[in-house]
């Protein structure tokens, strides 16, 4: 079901509000998951998974088992960098050194706006 202009304006308002006041959480929400997988993270993990199976082969394959530990143990971290996300390898700064004010605001701004549509209907 499409919304009315009217929704669809609100729905505006509060995208632009919420860009204005936390530019980085509006864009962690506004980003595609599958775009946040980098490329080339997931050809040098893809890369290093490969070699982490060669190297458990060849540990198995003379019997020797810590050979075949560290090929598992490199597959494994091959595997975690291909599908590490761009935003993880980037200090999480966070909002943490902001202030509640402005979530508050942002908050009451919300409610502010349901209570005027409920009043509205």
């Amino acid at each position: 079901m499409p919304l009315s202009e009217h929704e669809q304006r609100l729905l505006d308002q509060l995208e632009q509000q919420l860009h204005a006041e936390d530019p980085k959480f509006a864009s962690s929400l506004g980003s595609d998951p599958a775009r946040l997988l980098s490329t080339r993270h997931i050809v040098i993990g893809v890369l290093v998974a490969i070699a982490g199976v060669l190297i458990l082969l060849m540990g198995v394959a003379w019997q020797f088992i810590p050979l075949g530990v560290a090929g598992f143990v490199v597959m494994g971290a091959g595997v975690y960098f291909a599908t590490l996300r761009r935003g993880a390898l980037r200090s999480s700064g966070g909002s943490a050194g902001r202030g509640g004010k402005s979530k508050s605001s942002f908050m009451s701004s919300l409610e502010e706006r349901w209570d005027q549509r409920r009043r509205g209907e």
